[in-house]
């Protein structure tokens, strides 16, 4: 099981089909996967925007309670990667979808393969 202190006091639920993602559900029986590499880009921010982290848990609760399954991935758009947590019915989410709803912005610095050009 993971520890994401965010999210400590929800229930915590094994999924054997996704075992490297932590998937926790609301009392309303809506629930999300967070993916390691989300949870680090998500952290990050937290460190970028320290006044915004109770924004940014909330923002992720109102998705979740809404869409009442979703995947926070930590693929990258650009590079058509796919996200690590697989099931049909969630919807997919990435870090930049969540802080552009609140319209916090983040550079991109990095090039990836444009590295020595």
């Amino acid at each position: 099981m993971f520890n994401y202190k965010e999210w400590q006091n929800l229930k915590q639920i094994a999924d054997k089909n996704n075992p490297f993602s932590a998937l926790y559900e609301y009392e309303d029986g809506s629930r999300f996967y967070i993916e390691p590499m989300f949870y680090s880009y998500l952290t990050h921010t937290f460190v970028i925007y320290e006044n915004e982290r109770e924004k940014i848990l909330n923002e992720m609760k109102k998705i979740v309670q809404k869409n009442k399954l979703v995947i926070f991935t930590g693929m990258d758009e650009e590079i058509d990667s796919e996200p690590l947590t697989k099931n049909d019915k969630a919807i997919i989410l990435t870090i930049y979808d969540v802080l552009d709803r609140l319209q916090i912005f983040i550079d991109n610095k990095s090039r990836g393969t444009d590295y020595g050009d």
